[in-house]
């Protein structure tokens, strides 16, 4: 089936938001961003990506230009090299249909890339129907009944469930995010309930 998308069972790493939408009209996967270079000084997100490393593996897709090849670097020094696979796009000439001229190094970067090169680069890691079925996500609502979000003792209550995950202290946001890639919403309330019974 042509458009059917690819189930990818690691999490996969890109640049920004609109790498992450063009590959996810591709595979079926968990794609977390770098913000660019914000990677460099966000404890936060590196230590999430050091926790999915170890649980999922990882799946890096930067740009082919000078700023993907830093961003590229540094996740290589930050993370266990056995944990990460590194894909690389072709370097093409070009600009992306939402920018008015071509990028400073005047190659496409991954949100430029067409669909079919983007499926060939992924085929070699599709999970085939073995791939885990993905339930309700976690909402901003369900923090706030765990007392996480809002509240007495809210910012507590989320430090020791970061401890719990091997997790820096997070914001209420930041916790989100990272839930609903490590769980779905029915492991989640597990976990806050067999939290709660141990207090």
């Amino acid at each position: 089936m042509q458009n059917r998308k690819i189930p990818i069972r690691q999490v996969v790493i890109v640049e920004g938001r609109y790498d992450k939408i063009a590959l996810s009209n591709v595979i079926d996967a968990q794609i977390v961003t770098t913000e660019g270079f914000s990677i460099f000084h966000n404890r936060e997100k590196q230590a999430l990506l050091r926790r999915l490393g170890a649980e999922r593996g990882l799946i890096v897709l930067t740009d082919s230009d000078g700023g993907g090849t830093q961003i590229r670097a540094h996740l290589k020094g930050l993370l266990p090299p056995e944990q990460v696979t590194h894909l690389y796009i072709p370097r093409i000439e070009g600009k992306e249909r939402r920018k008015r001229a071509p990028s400073r190094s005047g190659v496409l970067g991954v949100e430029g890339m067409e669909r079919e090169v983007l499926a060939r680069l992924f085929s070699p890691f599709d999970a085939g129907n073995a791939a885990p079925p993905r339930g309700e996500e976690v909402t901003r609502l369900d923090l706030y009944e765990a007392g996480l979000l809002g509240g007495t003792g809210a910012k507590e209550k989320r430090a020791a469930l970061c401890r719990r995950l091997d997790l820096p202290p997070l914001s209420s946001g930041a916790l989100l995010g990272a839930v609903n890639i490590l769980f779905d919403r029915a492991d989640f309330l597990r976990l806050i309930a067999e939290l709660t019974l141990a207090t």
